[in-house]
């Protein structure tokens, strides 16, 4: 597999074949003293959720042959492995985006990593724009579905030659995420205390960089579309086909414009801004719910992973 070299415009949109990928995973797993259970993807302005995995090991994406570099303000580009609520856990602070330059097969290459390397979850989040004129900046939106219009084009990830080894040729979408963890992620906010602040919608993911116009964020809104972004559908599309359970997030972190009266002018610094102010609930409700996962596999939860508000 040669290595994408986005920063000289050179990527190439090759097949990533299961022997590249099991390189990959081979490499981390030599490296790293515990067998993660569940894979992180953290978004822009999350990633202090891997200050709770404790007895961590750091491995920077540049150091990983074949593994592609986060160039995003905000995104560290590191893998941090450890336990968290007693479960092996590997996040990655710091995603791939095909506005980056690399091709979505690229973009969601870390998640065939994680399933070769035998997790079983992929939790999600990610920044986002709210189109739903009901939500407010600081909600979070549980994603229920999405809708991909990178893909309707045919740009995706699983485009061209499958290997069964990887999944299936032709992966139904229904149910990508998964119904049961939604459920008891609306049980966790209550218990939370924070049952209006959680919203169950419908994401939207579009190629960026550009934040939309107004017109387009008026065609999305009429499309049922609740929050738009710029990540996340690829890699879901990937883990749908490998077999991993999905659970994932928006952190609305700006108002979509629907009005050219009222005009909303988005930027990075405030969906990074607006990430921190809200990082210790959205690391309290990844925790909870990781520590509901270990319940169910029989593994007990430390007492205090420093997850709380």
């Amino acid at each position: 597999m040669a290595d994408a070299k986005c920063a000289t415009g050179k990527c190439e949109d090759k097949t990533i074949t299961y022997e590249a990928v099991k390189a990959i995973a081979d490499n981390i797993l030599s490296r790293i003293k515990v067998k993660p259970v569940i894979g992180i993807i953290c978004g822009s302005g999350l990633g202090s959720l891997t200050e709770a995995i404790t007895n961590a090991q750091n491995i920077d994406y540049k150091d990983i042959p074949g593994f592609p570099v986060s160039t995003v303000p905000g995104h560290a580009g590191r893998l941090v492995i450890g336990m968290l609520e007693g479960l092996p856990v590997l996040a990655m602070q710091g995603r791939f985006h095909y506005y980056e330059g690399y091709p979505l097969v690229k973009c969601s290459l870390p998640v065939r990593v994680m399933k070769v390397m035998g997790i079983e979850y992929l939790m999600v989040t990610n920044a986002a724009g709210g189109i739903n004129p009901t939500y407010k900046v600081g909600d979070i939106m549980l994603i229920r579905d999405h809708i991909n219009f990178v893909g309707f084009s045919g740009n995706s990830p699983l485009r061209g030659p499958n290997d069964d080894r990887l999944g299936p040729r032709f992966p139904p979408m229904t149910d990508a995420y998964n119904p049961a963890l939604i459920t008891r992620a609306l049980s966790v906010a209550k218990e939370m205390g924070i049952p209006d602040v959680v919203k169950v919608g419908t994401y939207c993911f579009l190629g960026g960089p550009n934040y939309e116009t107004i017109a387009e964020c008026k065609m999305l809104h009429t499309c049922g579309v609740d929050a738009v972004g710029m990540s996340t559908a690829h890699e879901v599309v990937v883990a749908q086909h490998c077999g991993l359970k999905v659970f994932a997030f928006s952190l609305i972190t700006n108002k979509s414009s629907l009005d050219y009266e009222k005009k909303e002018y988005a930027n990075h610094a405030e969906v990074v801004a607006v990430g921190k102010s809200r990082e210790s609930t959205c690391r309290e409700l990844m925790c909870r719910m990781i520590k509901s996962i270990a319940a169910e596999r029989g593994s007990s939860g430390s007492a205090d992973c420093g997850c709380t508000t």
